[in-house]
């Protein structure tokens, strides 16, 4: 009998065997006896043996400042006087997990485990410790790359190509659930291309399984039968914060792109840029376009500078295809792009008036052009020590705006700012009912601001109108 890694249901096994009778007769089953210990009792084992080692605890710490209100436990006044009180250094601590991925101490967790984190400790299988720095973090996508140090000749595993993973393969997730120490659960990859769930700061893409995860497990193991990372546990779908068999790890190819970053000594998770918005084409949008199902991604918007838009993409054309691999969403095609990487060129299905070509597009970050020219405000104005940005391509992707979007950004708002209403990341769009499209023109819009103040802000995608009277 052809051993598999099976779970183990069964303590006895009959074994059917077709034996076809001479002369076209009909085909006889006979029932065989298992004859080894290895037929009677299939196992995990082996292959636990082989990954777990490689599955590390780690233990965050972080120094936060808090303040403690007289009027805390107000319900009502207690969100009018959240900043007042002595500022007093608060410890927080966080438990994960951490798969390493090279004999010199390389290991990848999630953001949400040693983000911001003052100091991490590293605890290995056979009970070795390590302090670790981070190399590489991003919160958008929840992964984080760091470095054991003073360590090598550790356990590692090989990351697979997480494309060639298939819907009903059998998977282990290996973890650190609720800090009870190393667990493993079994399961089958249940879901590919999954987007709806939530990563870090936006929607992400993953690789779904039943295999158990539970708080604790971030930043651990998904490995396949042979003892393979497909991917690193991130999140799951429950209403009671237990596991309800609906999990999501991040896909190998994109811990891959992380882990070659961080080792060019990337200060932060440069992705091309694509420059444009869309979204994904459904039933009745594939029958107008041609399509025999829905598929693809349709481009509703484009930023002049895209280098899509050089290359002759237009609002109405259909995205199929990311060298040769299915895009169906925003959110795959983010991930194909950052997989991809910066440098070198895209293979770009495209699907227009019903008819396919293949393009070739660049894979560039977003032009910091023109300057940002930051800018603090001064006491001339009515919010001094405000930082503000001109907003350009660059300053569009790395905070998400839309991509028509101008003025100057609020980077940092300052004391007097914060207590104003402001928020980093708001773009001044007009100042007492004038344009602004730098972070100069913002400037001398405050300065000359007497009376009253008026600001118009974009936060969070809608204009939001703020009076002042000075």
């Amino acid at each position: 009998m052809q051993q598999s890694f099976l779970r183990p249901v069964l303590t006895m096994a009959l074994i059917a065997t077709l034996a076809t009778g001479g002369g076209g007769g009909a085909a006889l089953a006979q029932d065989k006896v298992p004859e080894s210990q290895a037929e009677i009792s299939l196992s995990f084992a082996p292959l636990v043996k082989q990954a777990a080692p490689a599955v590390v605890n780690i233990y965050a710490k972080r120094i936060v400042e808090s303040r403690q209100s007289p009027f805390a436990s107000d319900p009502f006044f207690s969100q009018f006087f959240r900043n007042l009180g002595p500022s007093r250094p608060q410890v927080q601590n966080s438990l994960g997990s951490g798969v390493i991925l090279s004999d010199d101490g390389i290991v990848v967790s999630n953001y949400h485990v040693v983000g911001d984190a003052d100091e991490i400790r590293i605890a290995l299988n056979d009970r070795r410790e390590y302090d670790a720095e981070v190399l590489l973090a991003d919160p958008s996508v929840d992964l984080a790359i760091l470095k054991l140090k003073d360590a090598q000749d550790l356990p590692h595993l090989e990351l697979r190509d997480s494309d060639s993973v298939e819907v009903g393969e059998l998977v282990l997730a290996i973890g650190n659930p609720f800090g009870v120490g190393q667990t493993v659960s079994s399961g089958i990859v249940s879901g590919l291309a999954r987007s709806g769930a939530a990563a870090g700061a936006e929607r992400g893409y993953f690789i779904q399984t039943d295999a158990p995860i539970n708080p604790g497990n971030s930043g651990g193991a998904l490995v396949d039968t042979k003892g393979n990372l497909i991917g690193v546990n991130t999140s799951i779908l429950s209403r009671s914060g237990g596991s309800n068999g609906i999990g999501f790890a991040i896909p190998a190819a994109l811990v891959r792109q992380f882990v070659a970053q961080a080792r060019e000594g990337k200060p932060a998770f440069e992705r091309p840029w694509a420059g444009m918005s869309g979204h994904s084409v459904d039933t009745d949008m594939a029958g107008a376009l041609g399509l025999d199902h829905p598929e693809g991604l349709v481009i509703d918007g484009m930023h002049a500078e895209s280098p899509f838009a050089v290359k002759g993409f237009q609002p109405g054309d259909v995205i199929l295809e990311v060298d040769g691999l299915p895009v169906s969403s925003p959110a795959e095609m983010v991930f194909r792009m950052s997989v991809k990487g910066l440098g070198g060129d895209a293979r770009i299905t495209r699907l227009r008036d019903g008819k396919r070509d293949e393009v070739t597009v660049p894979m560039k970050a977003a032009p910091d052009l023109p300057a940002r020219d930051p800018v603090e405000t001064d006491g001339r104005g009515p919010i001094p020590g405000m930082t503000l940005v001109t907003v350009n391509p660059a300053v569009i992707a790395e905070f998400g705006l839309p991509l028509a979007t101008e003025g100057a950004l609020v980077q940092t708002p300052g004391q007097v700012g914060q207590r104003a209403g402001l928020r980093a990341g708001d773009v001044l769009l007009e100042v007492n009912g004038k344009d602004v499209l730098t972070s100069r023109d913002a400037d001398k819009a405050l300065s000359d601001s007497a009376r009253s103040l008026r600001l118009d802000v974009l936060r969070e995608g809608r204009k939001v109108t703020m009076r002042f009277r000075l």
